[in-house]
């Protein structure tokens, strides 16, 4: 990826620009195939905004969610630590970790995410400890453009700044008197930039591990324009090869989140179907006011279970990020 720039410096903290809605975030995620669950955490740094965006998703093997949302205050984007969440960069572009130490809502029945203010009122609460380990299986793939004309990954009014990278994981989850040892896949971002959830029009992306040598992410997102753009890699024996088209076709449920995906994707080396099956949806939402109206979108995050085209297992996360205009999802049933 000629077109970008990426240096170790960049695995951490970068001067915030005047924007107000600088943003600066790291994500992991940790599956563990044999005990079908898995987690995802992000810290977003707000600085100018004195907040960080702290996200915590535990996907449990019955089906249930532990999770926990906050906004804690901060006055530094120097390191990213906040609200019980903290990360460190082990060894730049090979390994890095993140723990949390806290509440988490403890959930029987996810559904109630669509419902913020009942389910912060109502959901029972326990302590919750995380820790996750990272160990890098690919190349970094990303970085920050070096001529305004490059197309980022997620567009310019959402990050400037994005690198990615296949992971190992291990760690452990614990949750009042419950507690699980993960050993798996994942993986892990970090992004820099302006970025407004809701400048979003709408995306589909797909992450996920097919044990250490293989591996997806994939997005397929629209501008306000509404034109179409594909980007993302595809990891064969340890590589990772740039996808030049994909076809994306969605199950649907009844609340009009995705069920069931199934994936064409052409590289310069191969073609490929991926079939993907949600286990556990975590139905989101973001508001913001813009101009005196609130602005609101949807965020389904889908733990999810795949099938290569020559049958090797799969494991990781979908996500479908759409503004919502009157209620209803702009970019559904596409």
């Amino acid at each position: 990826m000629s077109t970008y720039r990426l240096d170790t410096v960049d695995e951490y903290g970068h001067q915030p620009t005047e924007d107000s809605n600088f943003n600066e975030s790291v994500y992991v995620n940790g599956w563990d195939p044999e005990q079908k669950m898995g987690l995802w955490m992000r810290l977003g740094n707000r600085v100018n905004e004195g907040h960080a965006e702290l996200s915590v998703c535990i996907y449990l093997p019955d089906g249930r969610v532990a999770c926990q949302f906050l906004r804690p205050k901060i006055n530094t984007n120097e390191r990213h630590s906040a609200g019980g969440l903290d990360y460190e960069v082990q060894e730049p572009f090979k390994a890095v970790s993140m723990t949390y130490s806290g509440e988490a809502m403890i959930l029987d029945d996810p559904q109630i995410l669509r419902e913020a203010r009942k389910m912060f009122k109502t959901a029972p609460r326990v302590s919750c400890e995380v820790s996750l380990n990272l160990a890098g299986l690919s190349p970094m793939n990303g970085g920050e453009p070096t001529d305004p004309d490059t197309e980022t990954m997620y567009g310019r009014d959402f990050s400037i700044g994005h690198f990615n990278q296949h992971t190992r994981i291990n760690g452990k989850i614990t949750l009042g008197d419950e507690s699980w040892d993960l050993n798996g896949f994942g993986w892990r971002d970090h992004s820099w930039g302006p970025r407004f959830w809701t400048n979003i029009n709408f995306y589909r992306l797909f992450i996920a591990n097919f044990g250490e040598d293989r591996g997806i992410m994939m997005l397929k997102r629209t501008d306000r324009e509404m034109k179409v753009h594909r980007r993302g890699v595809l990891m064969f024996d340890g590589q990772y090869e740039e996808i030049i088209d994909m076809d994306v076709m969605t199950e649907w449920d009844e609340n009009k989140d995705p069920k069931a995906v199934r994936l064409g994707v052409r590289t310069a080396n191969r073609a490929v179907e991926l079939k993907g099956k949600i286990l556990t949806m975590a139905p989101l939402r973001n508001h913001r006011q813009i101009d005196g109206q609130t602005v609101e979108s949807r965020i389904a995050e889908g733990f999810t279970e795949w099938v290569w085209d020559d049958g090797r297992p799969g494991i990781g996360i979908t996500e479908y990020i759409e503004r919502l205009e009157d209620g209803e999802p702009v970019g559904f049933p596409l």
